[in-house]
């Protein structure tokens, strides 16, 4: 089924990227029915992050595991069922074809709603990072070849950047979500990310979710932040 949002804060996904749960729960508050999702990566996962996941599942909040999963079929097919049994939407895993077909299959014995999102290439990695890593070609000839296999292997969705989607939609049609971190709003510090757009900007060019971290987390006024990100989508969305 494609995406589709009740609301425009449905598309957007608060990254929990802080130290320390308290700190979490923290944002959450501040936060709560400004955004539509929370993610919660390795940072936070180390440090209590899957518990407090279960909390916010419970209390009826969207969760995103971004576990970025990637080992041997078996070991992604656990995974995938033990994180399935938490109740999270989204759960990521690496572009990889078997490690993919492995989680789909996990997915399809385990049953629910979780949705999986596959890595094409991070956002912080640039053409001569690829090459330092041992890749052949750029980083959008990868990219192109990723949403490929992911589509072939059944997967829900793909992490990929904002300069990417419209391609990537070419590629994979209108069906397969398509969730881009490097969302930056205008005058906001790229930080590590190279590969950045606005949230309007990505909205128009076919993303359906965007993740937003620094930019609302860094704010004195987290929850104005989110709202005015909000807003701007609300508005890119009306113009599609």
């Amino acid at each position: 089924m494609p995406f589709q949002p009740n609301h425009p804060r449905e598309r957007l996904i608060l990254a929990l990227d802080v130290p320390t749960v308290e700190e979490a729960e923290a944002v959450v508050a501040a936060t709560r029915g400004a955004v539509g999702v929370y993610k919660i990566g390795h940072q936070l996962v180390f440090s209590g992050g899957l518990a407090l996941a279960e909390r916010l599942i419970r209390s009826g909040e969207k969760v995103f595991l971004d576990l970025k999963l990637l080992d041997i079929d078996n070991t992604v097919a656990h995974g995938v069922q033990a994180v399935a049994a938490l109740g999270p939407a989204f759960l990521t895993l690496h572009a990889y074809p078997k490690a993919m077909r492995a989680a789909v299959a996990a997915k399809a014995a385990s049953g629910g709603s979780l949705s999986l999102l596959a890595v094409t290439v991070l956002t912080s990695m640039d053409d001569a990072d690829l090459t330092e890593a041992g890749y052949a070609g750029a980083v959008r000839g990868l990219v192109a070849i990723r949403a490929a296999q992911a589509r072939a292997a059944g997967i829900d969705g793909l992490v990929c950047s904002p300069e990417e989607v419209a391609p990537i939609r070419a590629i994979v049609g209108p069906d397969m979500m398509l969730v881009t971190p490097g969302v930056r709003p205008a005058g906001s510090a790229a930080g590590d990310q190279k590969r950045v757009m606005t949230p309007g900007d990505a909205i128009r060019a076919g993303a359906d979710l965007l993740v937003v971290g620094r930019p609302i987390l860094a704010a004195a006024d987290r929850r104005a932040a989110a709202e005015a990100i909000v807003a701007e989508i609300g508005s890119a969305t009306r113009g599609q």
